[in-house]
């Protein structure tokens, strides 16, 4: 049942940001925004929430069953009334439920099978096919795969989902360290941790008998392979890339596409205990697939999360101490509208983890939504 009702409180029409209110003091870590007014936000004590309105409106959903003390680091919605959340933890902790009618009740469909374990992101194409991706067990990276809208889940093999190292890792700050390019229906993720930081990159690998037990479907004849064929048939590329790494609190930390095509593409992250020094923090695939590069002029700071705006082909990041946008495909980066009020509550641009625009969410129950003109004011200075 909707545990109850909360009107959104617009910030100051200068601020990028308009902040919104949420009505928890929850830790927002997953925002998912569907079109059309609708949104779904997700956080820590098993917080859900949903605006069918455009955030003039946030109603907060009933908790799943058995998740008051889990940290719903991810969500990926479909529309007003079907969700599913990932719950990040070690073991069992690591779970995924599902809402077809508007988050009054839950599902449990998936509870992380190894002790070992650990869930960092969950990504759709459509409400069948998608890939969840964890910590690596016994070396490996787990990627997981459906067909069936997250009734079943596949993993898949081989050494190209080896760890740079035991303490590898990814984090899953804003369930956008996961990739699923919809064009090519492959997943690519990002790492970090002492190993350092790195992209995998799928790649589709066929068989030609189609004899093979681990061949869970052949590609159709002019057709694109859907997400099952992940077991031997799905390889990575691994390329190491150009952000600060080496620690258990650095790496990349959150990828995102141009128009949903991995090879214009752009790489967020930098060290969280640091969140001031920005070198390091990003970098971009350039369209030749020749490797990753440095920003050139990176953002202000850590980022957690980043996002393309196609309206007005941008890029916008956000992290602890602000936002940062680049018009030049990841090459360089400025403040957003630097001459906001950056300690004003309750607009300043600050404590962000995770984006989806128009939305923005952080820590105490944060939800910001873009303002209309921010980035038109921006490209005025």
């Amino acid at each position: 049942m909707i545990a109850f009702l909360i009107f959104a409180v617009c910030g100051a029409v200068r601020a990028q940001w308009e902040m919104e209110s949420s009505g928890t003091t929850a830790d927002l870590r997953g925002i998912d925004n569907v079109g059309g007014g609708v949104a779904w936000a997700s956080g820590t004590n098993g917080t859900v929430l949903r605006t069918e309105d455009g955030g003039y409106l946030w109603q907060a959903c009933t908790v799943p069953p058995g998740a008051e003390h889990l940290d719903f680091r991810g969500v990926q919605a479909f529309d007003a009334n079907t969700a599913i959340v990932m719950s990040s933890g070690k073991g069992d902790l690591s779970r995924l439920y599902k809402t077809t009618d508007g988050c009054h009740t839950w599902k449990l469909v998936f509870t992380n099978p190894d002790k070992d374990g650990f869930w960092d992101a969950v990504k759709f194409s459509d409400r069948q096919n998608g890939f969840l991706l964890g910590d690596p067990v016994r070396g490996k990276f787990v990627l997981m795969g459906t067909y069936d809208g997250g009734e079943q889940w596949i993993r898949a093999r081989g050494a190209s989902l080896d760890a740079a190292n035991a303490k590898s890792g990814i984090f899953a700050a804003s369930n956008s360290s996961l990739l699923f390019s919809v064009e090519e229906n492959v997943p690519s993720f990002v790492t970090g941790g002492p190993g350092g930081a790195f992209f995998y990159g799928g790649l589709y690998q066929y068989t030609n008998d189609g004899k093979s037990g681990d061949d869970l479907c052949r590609p159709h004849a002019g057709g694109t392979p859907p997400s099952t064929c992940i077991v031997s048939l799905l390889g990575f590329q691994s390329l190491e890339l150009a952000l600060t790494g080496g620690s258990d609190s650095s790496g990349g930390f959150s990828i995102a596409a141009s128009a949903l095509h991995r090879y214009r593409a752009v790489v967020v992250g930098g060290d969280y205990t640091t969140p001031e020094v920005g070198d390091g923090s990003a970098a971009y695939l350039d369209g030749d697939f020749e490797g990753w590069l440095p920003a050139k002029a990176p953002p202000h700071g850590y980022r957690s999360a980043v996002a393309y705006d196609a309206a007005s082909k941008a890029w916008i990041t956000v992290g602890p101490n602000g936002t940062d946008i680049s018009t030049d495909d990841g090459k360089n980066w400025r403040a957003l509208y630097p001459d906001a009020a950056m300690h004003e509550a309750p607009d300043a641009d600050r404590d962000w983890n995770a984006l989806s625009l128009p939305f923005v969410v952080g820590p105490h129950g944060r939800i910001g939504k873009l303002h209309p003109k921010a980035l038109a004011q921006n490209d005025s200075k």
